[in-house]
């Protein structure tokens, strides 16, 4: 329900179902999953006229900026399939590794497309905090996703190994700090 909730508020507040997602009409025109060399997949978002700017810059094609039907977001939306298209071809040379700093020193909003199983060496949800271990049945421990909740602006951590419906302790750890509260 919590991915939805937007949705349907929108709902609540027109009377308008939004359509599905893949039938949508953007309001932005690169909003986009892009497949890069080697077949990986990242997320690029330039919403606005300065960050498409930027992300033309980034991608050494400047001239792109100097296109009638991209002079802005509202030109660019309406030809959007063939500007993704056209990024699309410009990205399929780029691989993750490099392009993903120069996207974040620019700041523009990126994320690479990852399985499940890579997660859990991510780089910002570990240090977030978002994972902490977890004793499972066997004894051995596991990495868990902690969700993104804070009550009373404090994450809630369980103290031992985490079990079902809070049958153990939990403990509260300050978010501010990022560290798991029976760390030292």
């Amino acid at each position: 329900m919590f991915l939805a909730s937007q949705h349907m508020q929108q709902f609540a507040m027109t009377g308008e179902a939004p359509p599905p997602m893949p039938s949508r009409v953007s309001a932005w025109s690169v909003y986009d999953v892009f497949t890069l060399a080697e077949d990986e997949q990242l997320f690029i978002g330039a919403v606005s006229d300065k960050q498409f700017v930027t992300l033309c810059n980034v991608l050494s094609h400047p001239e792109l900026v100097e296109r009638p039907e991209y002079k802005d977001n509202a030109a660019r939306v309406a030809v959007r399939p063939r500007l993704l298209e056209e990024l699309g071809a410009i990205l399929k040379y780029h691989h993750v590794e490099t392009l993903a700093p120069q996207l974040e020193a620019a700041g523009i909003p990126y994320a690479p497309i990852m399985r499940p199983d890579q997660l859990l060496d991510d780089p910002h949800l570990k240090a977030s905090g978002g994972l902490v271990p977890m004793q499972v049945e066997d004894g051995s421990m596991a990495p868990t996703v902690l969700l993104p909740l804070l009550m009373g602006g404090r994450v809630r951590v369980c103290k031992g190994p985490c079990r079902n419906r809070g049958s153990t302790p939990m403990k509260s750890s300050d978010a501010s700090s990022g560290r798991h509260p029976d760390a030292s």
